[in-house]
């Protein structure tokens, strides 16, 4: 029985995990995470969570799931968590994106609350959307919006000792959105020039409208340490699609990258054994 003085301990002992650091770890099975809103039509929260953990995972990623929490709720999962070894290696979780100028003030107001909810669930990992193309701005003023807005959140995030990335989306799934490349991102964040900002290569949202997505990986990978991993064109499980995540990953050898692997895709068949293949397809070709 999960009494108060239970839930105490387990919490505390959470305390104990590593958290994940913006950048490099050691540890290959260390590594992997899962953005777990692909399981959320096959079962509860914490039955999902029971899958991630039995693939073999130990950590996941959110798109901003507390903001629907109660504390109770809270309470309850962080102990679940805890119990399962599992943490949170990142988060979306603002409305507001950082490529309009208007924006300004209200995007780091916030930012601010978006952290303070992310260490409510030990989180110390972001991920920041541009926002929508503004025609009447030009790719000129969103680019010189972005760094501007993002020099000021990155000072922010070192007050706060927290991380951040910007994950470019691809315009079939959101023609509105502004930043669809992982170039872009990369240019990006090179002027800002913050330790504690940096890319989110989801090599799914690459393909499917800018494709080469093995090439830039020479180019963007001082700025990348998170990856997300799903077939084209489905968002399916690695090797059921377009694809050649095989040779993905002896290039992110060859290149020693050192970062987080997120699997972000729809399991075809029984969600714990997709997972465990796809973690275990990438970890023999990684090590």
């Amino acid at each position: 029985m999960l009494t108060r003085r239970n839930l105490v301990g387990i919490l505390a002992s959470a305390t104990l995990f590593p958290k994940v650091a913006l950048g490099q770890s050691s540890s290959l099975d260390d590594r992997f995470s899962v953005m777990i809103w692909v399981l959320r039509k096959r079962a509860s929260f914490e039955q999902n969570l029971e899958t991630v953990a039995k693939a073999g995972y130990k950590h996941i990623e959110l798109i901003g799931e507390f903001w629907q929490w109660s504390e109770a709720d809270r309470e309850r999962y962080m102990a679940k968590m805890a119990q399962l070894g599992i943490t949170i290696d990142a988060t979306t979780g603002m409305k507001l994106g950082f490529a309009d100028p208007a924006v300004g003030d209200a995007y780091i107001a916030e930012l601010k609350k978006l952290i303070v909810a992310a260490k409510q669930v030990k989180c110390n990992r972001l991920i920041l959307m541009s926002g929508k193309v503004l025609p009447n701005v030009g790719d000129e003023g969103q680019r010189a919006a972005s760094i501007a807005t993002l020099k000021r959140a990155a000072e922010v995030l070192e007050s706060e000792g927290m991380d951040a990335l910007l994950e470019p989306i691809d315009r079939l799934e959101n023609p509105t959105y502004w930043m669809d490349g992982v170039e872009e991102a990369a240019t990006i964040t090179r002027a800002v020039g913050s330790p504690r900002l940096k890319v989110l290569y989801d090599f799914y949202h690459e393909q499917r409208t800018r494709g080469n997505v093995i090439a830039k990986l020479e180019k963007v990978l001082d700025q990348v340490t998170l990856v997300h991993i799903a077939d084209v064109p489905k968002r399916s499980d690695p090797g059921t699609g377009e694809m050649n995540y095989a040779n993905i990953y002896r290039k992110l050898k060859e290149l020693n990258y050192k970062g987080m692997i997120a699997m972000e895709f729809y399991p075809q068949a029984d969600p714990e054994a997709a997972l465990r293949k796809a973690r275990t397809e990438a970890e023999s070709i990684l090590a």
